[in-house]
């Protein structure tokens, strides 16, 4: 599986790090921080001409798969322009759709990113539950805990980080790494 995800400014690691002692009462605190824009699984790259092939060479397949998923995006990003984004506070998913709760996050907002991912929504299946009209850009900070320690920490100020995305990130589920970009320029 694959994701499109928007590359984050440096601001947001060090909020994280900032952040760290109020995490540590969570089950798991999120290391790697990312910003989903849309979720791409296997059925979206065979559409395109067929998926991972199970060869002896894992490189090579994804290369392929890569290829044919930026193939189907071309289409649906042309003329998109750069994304406006920003983080304006933290907030928590009380009961997330998959995994335990709380999802401590920071929460982004960003007309640009929602329209993207409606369009990329029309070309590409959403996931149940998280994409579509349940859709809440966010970036987790830690998840498991107590439901009062993660109000507490949606309750704290912070100040807003506010950036520009001019590509997004195709990031490889498997190999846990980016496979691959695609400019909004």
């Amino acid at each position: 599986m694959f994701s499109l995800n928007v590359p984050l400014p440096p601001a947001v690691d060090r909020l994280a790090n900032d952040r760290h002692p109020d995490l540590v009462a969570f089950d798991r605190i999120r290391e790697r921080h990312t910003l989903v824009c849309k979720r791409l699984g296997s059925d979206d790259i065979r559409s395109g001409g067929g998926g991972r092939d199970g060869g002896r060479d894992p490189g090579r397949s994804r290369d392929r798969a890569v290829t044919r998923l930026r193939e189907r995006l071309r289409p649906v990003l042309t003329g998109t322009d750069p994304l406006d984004l920003s983080i304006t506070g933290i907030g928590y998913f009380e009961v997330p759709v998959q995994g335990p709760g709380p999802v401590v996050y920071l929460r982004v907002e960003s007309d640009d990113l929602d329209r993207v991912h409606r369009r990329l929504c029309g070309a590409f299946d959403p996931v149940t539950g998280i994409e579509g009209e349940e859709y809440v850009p966010h970036v987790t900070l830690a998840r498991g805990g107590s439901i009062e320690r993660a109000q507490a920490i949606a309750d704290s100020e912070m100040d807003p980080i506010e950036w520009r995305a001019r590509s997004l990130t195709i990031y490889d589920a498997e190999f846990r790494e980016p496979a691959g970009t695609v400019s909004l320029e």
